[in-house]
């Protein structure tokens, strides 16, 4: 008798939209809710205004001197939804191989549909090396993501940002000033920094995130240090205690905090260094005793996910697996089943063979794309509020389009370009970061 094969029931059909989930909510279609109604309008109109737009991060102080997008003209303020999108379709076939459209897993569907490739940073800065025949580069992420695939793309290629107000909150609180003096103190406690002690170990590795501006990166490439991503952080951290015997690492705290503990690194041993404190907030023998300095930086999506919501999605959903990612508080990623990358939480999802309910802690244009992707799932954001990246959500269609119907008519717009002055030490940090690589891992 043969084996019966297995059927997987599918869920009805999730709209991958957060922007028609917002629109929803304003509309009251729906009873849900958002952390801004003021999602729910063109990101242009906070383009003039100072601060990183509606979403998680508009709490957060903005640089002054931080980059500001010029207004988009009226024709693309004004298209619909359906005219973008044909316009983004012609321009794209227009250009052919002369362009690339890279997206960012926490891209807005309507965003998405139209790249070539779509990933977290470092996979998108693979992407962008890849393809050194292309003219043009539209990185459709943020400005250390576009910043990062100049300095890893040929010399000739235009990388554009469709908005420049599409920074990142987190990037944005290790600023390279703040960084400098930083490793001024440190060196009045630990002494020289550049000289290893009898063992050949270095006072201080400093380590910074791949969500750091490329003056940051160029920072730790001349300082013996390296760059990390959030599904490398353990292979780069033995790297480091390797060469030195400590580790300033930068700028969200919570990745180096999880990633340490979960080395065996005591949290007594894990200073946080408060730029506008002296010495950090720390005392002398807490910077002489400690194995990580942590920078005391955090992602605003990921900081909004707290233990109570997991409790909730376990009480209400038996059986629930839940899944974080590393830029979560300790107390989060304590709690849940597993902590991973984007691409970890991806690939996770994807290999459940039976039907399961997935409570996910990340940004909520990916989960909801995960729902639509895989309706045999329960698949469902644990923060209950619909509160995606601000700064992601400022690349909007019309940006994609007025930068693609600009290259058509032989006009660079938005160009990001890293000084050789910073892209050559910051070039030298992302070469130990991918000689670095995990076994199996990209992030």
């Amino acid at each position: 008798m043969s084996a019966t094969p297995l059927t997987l029931q599918s869920r009805p059909a999730t709209d991958p939209s957060v922007d028609h989930a917002i629109q929803a909510i304003v509309s009251g279609a729906s009873t849900d809710s958002t952390c801004s109604t003021d999602l729910a309008v063109g990101p242009w109109d906070f383009d003039t205004r100072p601060g990183y737009g509606p979403g998680s991060s508009m709490g957060d102080v903005i640089p002054t001197g931080a980059p500001r997008q010029g207004e988009l003209p009226a024709a693309y303020r004004e298209a619909s939804d359906e005219e973008l999108d044909a316009r983004i379709r012609a321009a794209k076939a227009t250009l052919g191989d002369r362009v690339v459209v890279l997206g960012h897993f926490y891209q807005r569907e309507e965003v998405v549909r139209h790249a070539d490739y779509v990933g977290d940073s470092f996979q998108l800065a693979g992407a962008a090396k890849s393809r050194p025949e292309a003219e043009a580069i539209v990185f459709c992420g943020v400005h250390f993501m576009a910043e990062t695939a100049d300095l890893l793309s040929r010399p000739e290629q235009a990388v554009i940002l469709p908005n420049l107000a599409a920074g990142c909150s987190m990037a944005d609180m290790a600023d390279i000033d703040q960084v400098e003096e930083c490793w001024e103190q440190l060196a009045d406690v630990l002494g020289d920094l550049e000289t290893p002690d009898a063992a050949g170990l270095l006072p201080v590795i400093p380590v910074t995130y791949m969500n750091s501006s490329a003056a940051i990166k160029g920072f730790v490439g001349r300082h013996g240090g390296i760059v990390c991503t959030s599904s490398n952080a353990r292979t780069v951290l033995e790297w480091a205690f390797e060469r030195g015997r400590r580790v300033l690492f930068f700028p969200d705290q919570h990745l180096g905090r999880n990633t340490a503990k979960a080395m065996g690194v005591p949290l007594d041993r894990m200073p946080m260094w408060n730029p506008r404190k002296p010495l950090g907030g720390s005392s002398p023998e807490a910077i002489d005793d400690s194995r990580v300095i942590l920078w005391h930086g955090f992602c605003s999506v990921h900081r909004r996910f707290t233990v109570d919501q997991i409790d909730k999605a376990r009480a209400e959903h038996p059986g629930v697996r839940v899944i974080v990612h590393p830029e979560c508080p300790m107390e989060v990623v304590d709690a849940a089943d597993e902590a991973g990358s984007t691409d970890v939480i991806r690939k996770a999802i994807a290999a459940a063979t039976e039907p399961t309910t997935f409570a996910v802690g990340t940004e909520i244009n990916l989960v909801q794309r995960l729902a639509a992707q895989y309706p045999q799932h329960e698949i469902f954001c644990l923060d209950p509020v619909v509160c995606p990246c601000s700064t992601m959500y400022r690349i909007h269609p019309g940006y994609l389009a007025w930068v693609l119907e600009s290259l058509v008519a032989d006009e660079v717009v938005n160009r990001i370009t890293v000084p050789s002055s910073v892209a050559d030490p910051a070039t030298v940090a992302l070469e130990r970061m991918l000689a670095a690589q995990p076994h199996g891992a990209v992030k």
